[in-house]
């Protein structure tokens, strides 16, 4: 028989035998919910992650669409912004720290050379911000403030982001909502998807795990 996840879609067949009676709860391997036990029986092969991850063929079995998964509201997606905010200003100030001390050493302290050495260390900041949200949100549509918190991002057609819709959300997507005192992030309270203006522009959503 079949166990589905109704949160992530997981699918997996297990032996009937292996199923003990009454109402039971089971938790998903792969989002770690746990889901009241309602196997639905099964004939032949099914597709399930584990038999596409070993190439094994078979029905394909369909999985909960993106809309219809749980989403993550304003005030945890803050909290996990909060989070990742303060791992990038540590990691802003620290490395930061050592490129002005090392260009200092390198350059001297003159006029002309601390205003370079200055706008270096902005570029840098800037960089280093930016580096840190695509590269964790395009390897695994989760920042560490995510992680945490059990959240991810992923494409509306239920797909993986990717490391170019992820830099086209974080950057131009973004900078969009920041504008006008930020109310593209204040959509998120009243949206019924709970996506922000950058989430709409990037076709994306954040969802629980």
């Amino acid at each position: 028989m079949l166990l589905t996840c109704p949160y992530c879609g997981f699918s997996k067949t297990v032996a009937p035998d292996l199923v003990p009676h009454g109402q039971v709860k089971v938790s998903c391997p792969r989002c770690r919910q746990d889901f009241p036990l309602t196997p639905t029986p099964t004939t032949g092969t099914v597709d399930t992650l584990e038999n596409r991850q070993q190439g094994e063929p078979g029905e394909v079995v369909s999985q909960i669409p993106a809309e219809n998964l749980p989403k993550a509201g304003f005030w945890l997606r803050l909290v996990a912004a909060l989070i990742d905010m303060s791992i990038v200003l540590t990691l802003q100030l620290v490395l930061g720290a050592v490129l002005g001390f090392t260009g200092i050493a390198l350059l001297g302290a003159d006029d002309s050379s601390t205003i370079n050495l200055f706008l270096l260390m902005v570029l840098f900041t800037y960089v280093l911000s930016f580096a840190y949200y695509i590269m964790f949100t395009g390897y695994c549509g989760q920042t560490p403030g995510k992680m945490a918190l059990r959240l991810k991002v992923i494409r509306c057609n239920g797909e993986d982001i990717g490391y170019g819709r992820a830099a086209f959300r974080e950057i131009p997507a973004k900078f969009v909502a920041r504008i006008l005192l930020c109310i593209g992030y204040l959509m998120i309270v009243f949206d019924c998807q709970k996506q922000g203006l950058h989430d709409h522009i990037a076709q994306t959503y954040v969802i629980k795990l």
